[in-house]
């Protein structure tokens, strides 16, 4: 499988870098957005990359016939607008990959992003992009692992192949499922380190949630059947340790917002949208996750920072392992 032309759409800051990973890659690349005269004039993402250079073969267009025709698709807008994206690319060929680079839950169906994308655009080939990646550390060259998954894991190597350089590299894996779980439950579980931080409860408690973040995430996996190795990677613990870290993460400075109560950020992090989602999910597979809970409670306005923070410490004492 030849994959020569990669058109990225979505011209924010992930899929500009992902746009100039392909580029490093030595692959044709073309970049689409909803306004992007002032990146073609400019070369430059100002808005979410400033100081980022795009190369003059870079293509940066607002025409979505530009992208159809493309070898693979990488697709790089917010989770909650995967459904209404993937309607307009209706014209690709027959099992064209489409790369799914958002991590989340949609709401109202709980659908994960690859299941999404089989009911909006059938005549695509789902594949998923997940891993521990921020867009700054991809669009500067600096040195990035990633997992990409695809039911069928010569399509998988394909684009590990097309994707791979010396600054991004790419493992493929089959287990689709279990990427996707892993990169939208940790969304979910950033927020919560992030209130911790924000609220000034100490790095102990930090590594407390982190760790038994994680736990959920397997338990969740596993019920709905990950492999547990999948969970333990790039997409899964590798992803929950970076979102967790830095205010660079947008669900973390989210969290951290919440606990300390600073204005909101103007963009809505994909674990805000996720978390309530994830709790009715988690709910009717009888999966128990109280951190999930906790988070849907704060972001509903059902639960203060400092009560969600007592009923966790305060639950009923148990083995580690259960």
């Amino acid at each position: 499988m030849t994959i020569d032309h990669i058109a990225v759409v979505g011209a924010g800051a992930w899929g500009t870098a992902l746009a100039l990973a392909a580029h490093r890659a030595g692959r044709q690349v073309t970049l689409w957005g909803r306004d992007v005269a002032g990146m073609v004039e400019r070369r430059e993402n100002v808005v979410h990359l400033p100081g980022v250079a795009l190369p003059e073969a870079m293509r940066v267009t607002g025409r979505i016939a530009d992208v159809v025709t493309a070898d693979a698709i990488l697709l790089a807008t917010p989770a909650q607008t995967v459904r209404e994206v993937a309607g307009h690319l209706g014209a690709i060929a027959e099992d064209t990959p489409v790369v799914l680079c958002a991590k989340g839950l949609e709401k109202g169906t709980a659908r994960r992003m690859s299941e999404v994308l089989s009911e909006a655009l059938p005549p695509a080939a789902p594949v998923v992009l997940s891993g521990p990646s921020f867009a700054t550390d991809v669009a500067r060259g600096l040195p990035t692992a990633v997992t990409v998954a695809a039911p069928d894991l010569r399509l998988a190597m394909a684009l590990c192949h097309a994707l791979g350089s010396s600054s991004f590299r790419p493992y493929a894996e089959t287990d689709v499922l279990g990427v996707e779980i892993g990169g939208a439950f940790k969304n979910v579980l950033a927020i919560a380190v992030g209130v911790v931080a924000g609220r000034a409860l100490g790095a102990s408690a930090s590594a407390a949630l982190i760790a038994r973040g994680f736990a959920e995430i397997r338990r969740l996996g596993e019920a709905m059947g990950a492999l547990p190795e999948t969970l333990m990677g790039l997409s899964g613990l590798g992803d929950l340790v970076l979102t967790c870290s830095s205010l660079q993460s947008r669900n973390f400075a989210y969290g951290h917002a919440l606990g300390s109560g600073a204005p909101l950020p103007p963009a809505l992090a994909e674990g805000a949208a996720t978390a309530p989602v994830a709790r009715d999910l988690a709910r009717s597979l009888g999966v128990p996750m109280p951190i999930t809970e906790a988070v849907a409670a704060i972001l509903e306005g059902k639960l203060s920072v400092d009560a969600a923070a007592e009923a966790l410490m305060l639950r009923p004492l148990k083995r580690e392992v259960d």
